[in-house]
């Protein structure tokens, strides 16, 4: 019973961890659409902070969304290497950014294909890979180890 609890308790991590990285890659992309347009911190409007209140969990829906499948691979990726490093997480949400560029580039309308834009992506990618790594990312494997570990006897 208590490897079932351990499964359901490194799932929970885990989706609490990819909720985190999708908000943080948001809080990125904003931030950056904020400074291309021109805003500075010195000219805040007061309903400037309820926007982005409203912005950042906005846009983290449509980060989560698309960045769904790619995410799980690299996540199960991660939990069956027990990688912990920072810098995997890292390169991981930058190619699942960058797999989300190839998805988009074959099947939507919308393209991005400005330099600019394919590297702000991929930093948002990348960031929120950190913050995975950040909530999630420093235990994973752990519930590996401990279920192929030999039990010790009580002697």
């Amino acid at each position: 019973m208590s490897r079932l609890f351990a499964y359901i308790l490194r799932f929970a991590v885990i989706l609490f961890g990819y909720v985190v990285a999708s908000l943080a890659a948001s809080a990125f992309l904003n931030v950056l659409f904020l400074a291309s347009v021109g805003y500075k911190p010195d000219d805040a409007h007061p309903m400037m902070a309820t926007a982005l209140h409203f912005s950042i969990p906005f846009v983290a829906l449509f980060v989560a969304y698309f960045a769904f499948i790619p995410a799980v691979v690299a996540i199960l990726i991660s939990e069956v290497l027990s990688r912990r490093d920072w810098l995997f997480y890292a390169l991981a949400g930058g190619v699942v950014a960058a797999a989300f560029l190839g998805f988009v580039h074959q099947n939507v309308d919308f393209d991005v294909t400005k330099p600019h834009a394919i590297a702000a992506v991929i930093g948002c990618g990348m960031v929120g890979g950190i913050f995975y790594w950040l909530s999630a990312g420093r235990w994973a494997g752990s519930w590996w180890q401990a279920a192929t570990s030999p039990e010790r006897s009580g002697s």
